[in-house]
């Protein structure tokens, strides 16, 4: 194992040099170069996204895989660089348990026929499940957590480089301001030495003496000071270059970076297509299963009578045919009474108000207008879940759910 204790002290230094200055900075001892507003405008917003990105992502994980289990499994098979062995939906599961039941209880029996038509359309119901999941997984997973591993990454990598470059940036602009300091300092020590030798001189002669002496030692000051003010000259020289290669470093990353955070916008315009086809996928899914149902739904609609279960054909929820039991006749099955022939009961009618828009099935019903009033009554040996209703010369048969009968 190669050790260089030299690089680790040097990158001790530089952290603990760091620290300082970011300690001097919250205290307000320090300078700090800022950056523009429009460069801050576009950190906050790189960040905003980020953080939304990642809620969405994880979110959307849990919609798509509820079990906490699987998603750590797929998690270490992916870290591990191995395939996901295919896993059933739970449809997938009940749909074959039912099958394997219907064969136990018999495919001839009325109970067991009917779990194989219904253990077949769960099962496709757990395939239609299965092909959203891998449908929404590379559609709308994937490229999120490409942004959130890859760009999000590089951003912050090159955010970092451009706050170290900062602090560079910093520490030089302070040993600048410190060798200026310096320099000024050393150049003002001449003066009041001169002022003092001339203010202590009692006579000509002691001053001629004395002139003579601060003459010998003014040259060997002079001597100092001039290799002195030549040694702070080079300091703030070698300090004004650091701070120009220094400044240059840090345009050069905060170009860099500002190219990066522009290119958030870029990412949007990926996320909403991605989006898109999240919800195209999900609405297909959602087509498929209604499909599946519907057709579910007129094959139970044959069951045999001698079963002791309601068995609903296919129809909209607030169709009130969908609630009629198998062994009763269906409104428009029941067409033995011509509407045309039905005479009003002289007493018994009332007025109601239609509640939704009904759209006839055929020319025996009446179609309604929400909010508008008819009159209705009810003629012998009709189902109780319709009635007659009236609206001028037009008359026909009208479901008791879509009014509301006014006293």
């Amino acid at each position: 194992m190669d050790f260089n204790v030299r690089k680790l002290a040097t990158d001790a230094g530089i952290f603990f040099s760091r620290a300082v200055q970011f300690t001097e900075e919250k205290l307000g001892q320090a300078e700090k170069t800022e950056l523009d507003a429009h460069f801050e405008n576009l950190l906050s917003r790189a960040d905003c996204t980020k953080n939304w990105t990642e809620k969405i992502y994880r979110q959307t994980e849990v919609v798509l895989q509820p079990n906490p289990g699987a998603r750590i499994e797929e998690f270490l098979y992916e870290k591990l660089d191995r395939k996901v062995p295919p896993r059933p939906t739970n449809g997938e599961i009940l749909g074959q348990f039912m099958l394997e039941a219907a064969k136990e209880f018999g495919s001839g029996t009325p109970y067991g026929s009917t779990l194989i038509k219904v253990g077949d359309c769960q099962r496709r119901l757990g395939g239609a499940e299965r092909e959203f999941l891998q449908t929404s997984s590379i559609s709308f997973l994937i490229p999120l957590r490409n942004f959130l591993e890859g760009d999000w990454r590089t951003i912050s990598r090159e955010r970092k480089l451009l706050e170290n470059r900062r602090l560079d940036l910093d520490a030089c602009k302070a040993r600048v301001k410190k060798a200026k300091a310096a320099e000024t300092k050393a150049g003002s020590h001449f003066i009041p030495l001169c002022s003092a030798v001339i203010k202590h001189s009692l006579s000509l002669i002691l001053l001629i003496i004395v002139m003579l002496s601060v003459l010998l030692s003014c040259h060997v000051f002079l001597f100092v000071s001039l290799s002195s003010d030549q040694l702070w000259n080079e300091e703030l020289d070698k300090a004004e270059h650091e701070l120009r290669v220094a400044q240059t470093e840090f345009d050069r990353q905060a170009e860099v970076t500002r190219l990066l955070l522009e290119g958030i916008s870029s990412t949007h315009v990926n996320h909403l297509r991605c989006l898109c086809e999240f919800v195209e996928a999900q609405a297909m899914y959602y087509s498929q299963c209604h499909k599946y149902m519907l057709e579910l739904q007129r094959e139970l609609g044959r069951c045999p009578d001698s079963l002791d279960v309601n068995c609903h054909p296919a129809s909209s929820p607030t169709d009130p045919s969908a609630f009629l039991p198998l062994n009763s006749p269906s409104p428009l099955e029941t067409d033995a009474l011509q509407i045309e022939e039905v005479q009003p009961p002289a007493s018994g009618t009332r007025k109601a108000k239609v509640l939704y828009d009904y759209d006839a099935a055929d020319s025996s019903e009446l179609s309604l207008r929400a909010d508008e009033l008819i009159t209705v009554y009810t003629v012998p040996g009709m189902d109780s879940d319709w009635l007659i209703g009236e609206r001028g010369n037009q008359k026909g048969k009208v479901p008791v759910t879509y009014l509301e009968l006014l006293s």
